[in-house]
């Protein structure tokens, strides 16, 4: 049984509280994690996990700006994708009303330009989406949603999750469906097709239960994996399987692991 972690945060930096990607990886390996996608949250955090990616033969990273830095804008993230290797996806974008660290107004116009961007590379799209749901699926619309496009820590109820799968997307699922103030999110995964599902951490972020309050890690995706397995009364290989597969068509891997 093997698992994908296909969204965590490698990149390093005191802030993260985390462990060293070569520490990160060799654990979760332990777990059966086995491939992981480090998601770039602003150009400099994209330069980094492309070169952390570099390093791993089952390591991916995306490149883009998070909603919480859209006021530094995107100048420079088109660049990266020349870089080896190149960034599977777009993302994480999107916008964020619970913080809202960068203006609505703002992350509305650095968020389309990502999805513009998906769309001229042809490349999977990574959104990011809190308390900003009507607003997240007008611009989507308005854009166009990408062939490949997925919520990642989806936290929406069964009408979000509606919404979301009949533009197409993935949902990915997170620890936060371990935690007992999330029967709507619970009731979302169930909904989802197999074919839609996927799995992940957002680590050093949303540490599952019972690591609630620690700093999480990709190795805990297995954990994330049997809750949703749990939920959705499926046996955890397959679940671990179908989310495997998914994440392989949704970024189009092509190299190791």
């Amino acid at each position: 049984m093997e698992w994908f972690d296909n969204h965590c945060h490698l990149t390093t930096g005191a802030a993260k509280k985390q462990i060293a990607p070569e520490r990160a990886v060799a654990e979760a390996a332990e777990s059966g994690v086995t491939r992981f996608l480090t998601v770039g949250c602003t150009v400099a955090d994209s330069i980094e996990a492309i070169r952390i990616a570099s390093r791993f033969p089952n390591v991916w990273a995306t490149a883009g700006v998070h909603p919480h830095d859209a006021k530094g804008g995107i100048d420079g993230l088109h660049q990266l994708f020349g870089e080896e290797p190149s960034p599977v996806a777009v993302g994480e974008c999107g916008l964020d009303y619970h913080y809202s660290h960068s203006e609505h107004h703002i992350q509305a116009e650095v968020f389309a330009q990502q999805i513009q961007m998906a769309h001229e590379l042809n490349l999977a799209l990574v959104i990011h989406s809190r308390s900003a749901w009507d607003d997240t699926f007008a611009i989507l619309d308005e854009q166009g949603a990408p062939e490949r496009t997925v919520f990642h820590c989806f936290t929406g109820g069964p009408a979000e999750a509606r919404k979301a799968l009949e533009r197409d997307c993935y949902l990915s699922f997170s620890g936060i469906v371990t935690f007992p103030s999330a029967p709507e999110l619970r009731e979302a995964a169930q909904l989802c097709p197999a074919d839609r599902l996927l799995v992940e951490t957002d680590s050093p972020y949303l540490a599952p239960v019972p690591y609630r309050g620690k700093s999480n890690k990709p190795a805990w995706v297995s954990v994330v994996g049997e809750a949703v397995a749990q939920i959705r009364s499926q046996p955890t290989e397959e679940v671990a399987d179908l989310t495997w597969r998914n994440g392989e068509r949704l970024y189009r891997l092509n190299h190791g692991g």
